[in-house]
């Protein structure tokens, strides 16, 4: 069992970065692959990032590419998604999610924690 809290979010402008932090509560949890996904108001969540356990091998969906980074501290049972060049379109509720895979998934389906989300409102 895995726990997830997410902190990080706020109200920033355009062009500004955040960077997110999802610490995940269980022993276990550096065995897990760590994902990033939001949704705004009005449409389904959406794939951000995702990064194998071990800090490994990283994914990226097409919103986050070029301008987020994953990473993870094992050592402090965190995950964290820089975020840069915030645009408008990128205002959501940023969730991180957990599965205890030897791999990097991609889709929602997959994972079997999630954490409560942290609010992301990027101003014009």
């Amino acid at each position: 069992q895995v726990q997830l809290v997410e902190s990080g979010g706020g109200l920033v402008q355009t062009g500004d970065s955040l960077r997110l932090s999802c610490v995940g509560f269980g022993r276990t949890f550096d065995r897990h692959c760590v994902g990033w996904f939001r949704q705004a108001p009005g449409l389904q969540r959406e794939f951000v990032a995702a990064i194998g356990r071990y800090r490994g091998f990283a994914e990226y969906g097409d919103s986050g590419k070029g301008r987020f980074t994953v990473s993870r501290d094992n050592y402090k049972n965190a995950v964290y998604l820089q975020m840069n060049s915030l645009e408008p379109e990128d205002t959501a509720v940023y969730y991180c999610a957990a599965a205890n895979v030897n791999g990097v998934l991609t889709t929602e389906s997959q994972y079997d924690y999630w954490g409560q989300g942290t609010q992301v409102i990027v101003s014009s």
